[in-house]
């Protein structure tokens, strides 16, 4: 056995993104005990540094220690308990995923559908709490990373809330990609992901809580499910200048990557994030478009942060993700569910999104399907 080596790849799937060489130097940093003093501090800048991501003011504001699927499972196994209704909106693979954690929770999910590669409609919502008066919770994917496609968290929150509803939102790509306001909008409890636009490695989960959904896990019936995902727990371990209980021992290094790429973030600002990711889309539409490549999803509805393009007739998926990546070094996704074998999921997330990538990633479509004209249509785009 030898020490691993991995290949240079640029990712441009729906994630992970590329990591920026500044996280990826601080977390080469020593490691310290999870409880130092100097850790500690480190916790609490970390904290406020998410509120400003979020945009929020809640104090229980922490990255849960595992991926952005744990990030889910933390709202749903604290906000949840059995019996509880809930109406869930699938649009996607990851409305499928909320189903599931409501379900192993003990709670009832009413589901509300809509196609895949369509927003969530706010009229089915009012239509199902209307039929629903007893639901409690509303759950939903901001940005649905399997067709690419946004829907208006602010409007399906407010439609809960007239309910008496708390909200739990999916943001794992929506976070430093698009505008996305917790407490603007009014989301209760929301989860994220470091690998996607905030140029981080994966592992950990961004999460944020209100006032009301801290309330609610306060006051359980019952304990949480899961000890490691309990609040109650995590909040004598995250609490604000209070002595620190130990929990488990957090992954330190993985924190300093975090800490970093949050810097950076507050560095170039997020309504510029947001705005980066916007300008680099349309350089990539630019382009795809002149290849005779459609995006599937409506324009008004469209993440630009992770593009659905629909394939070509006669193209073999698998095929050319293969090439592009033997030949190029660069990954692009596939479909996923209904999706599979129909789509390429084209990701411009965090250091993945800039000028570069999208013409490396036009010059490599081009030969890999034998077309011209898409480098041609984002040199204009960009000189513009």
């Amino acid at each position: 056995m030898q020490s691993f080596n991995p290949p240079r790849r640029i990712l441009m799937g729906p994630g992970p993104s590329d990591v920026h060489p500044r996280i990826l130097e601080a977390m080469s940093r020593p490691t310290i005990g999870h409880l130092d003093p100097a850790f500690v501090d480190m916790m609490d800048e970390v904290k406020s540094m998410l509120q400003y991501a979020y945009q929020t003011e809640n104090s229980m504001t922490i990255p849960v220690s595992a991926p952005g699927s744990a990030g889910m499972e933390s709202c749903f196994v604290n906000l949840i308990e059995s019996g509880d209704k809930v109406i869930v909106c699938r649009n996607g693979v990851f409305g499928g995923r909320m189903m599931e954690n409501v379900l192993r929770s003990g709670g009832e999910a009413i589901m509300v559908d809509d196609n895949w590669g369509e927003p969530v409609d706010p009229q089915k919502l009012e239509d199902a709490l209307k039929a629903n008066p007893d639901t409690g919770v509303v759950a939903f994917v901001h940005a649905e990373t399997s067709t690419g496609v946004l829907s208006d968290a602010k409007t399906l929150s407010e439609i809960a809330h007239a309910h008496d509803c708390l909200v739990i939102a999916d943001t794992v790509t929506s976070l430093g990609g698009v505008e996305l306001r917790v407490d603007d909008w009014g989301l209760d409890a929301v989860y994220s992901g470091t690998q996607k636009c905030l140029s981080c490695t994966p592992g950990l989960s961004p999460a944020t809580f209100s006032e009301a959904a801290v309330d609610k896990i306060r006051g359980r019936k019952n304990a949480v499910q899961s000890w490691f995902l309990d609040l109650n727990l995590l909040m004598g371990y995250w609490g604000q200048n209070a002595k620190r209980a130990y929990h488990h021992t957090a992954p330190v290094n993985a924190l300093y990557g975090l800490h970093e790429a949050l810097v950076m973030l507050g560095e170039e600002r997020l309504e510029s994030c947001w705005e980066r990711h916007r300008y680099h889309h349309l350089g990539l539409r630019a382009g795809l478009e002149a290849l005779g490549l459609s995006l599937i999803v409506d324009e008004a509805y469209r993440l630009p942060q992770l593009n659905a393009v629909g394939l070509p007739e006669g193209v073999d998926d698998a095929t050319v993700r293969a090439r592009l990546l033997q030949q190029y070094g660069l990954e692009i996704g596939a479909g996923l569910g209904e999706m599979a074998g129909r789509i390429w999921r084209i990701g411009l997330m965090g250091e993945s999104c800039h000028q570069r990538n999208v013409m490396l990633c036009l010059g490599a479509l081009e030969s890999v399907l034998g077309r011209t004209g898409a480098i041609e249509a984002a040199s204009r785009y960009y000189d513009a």
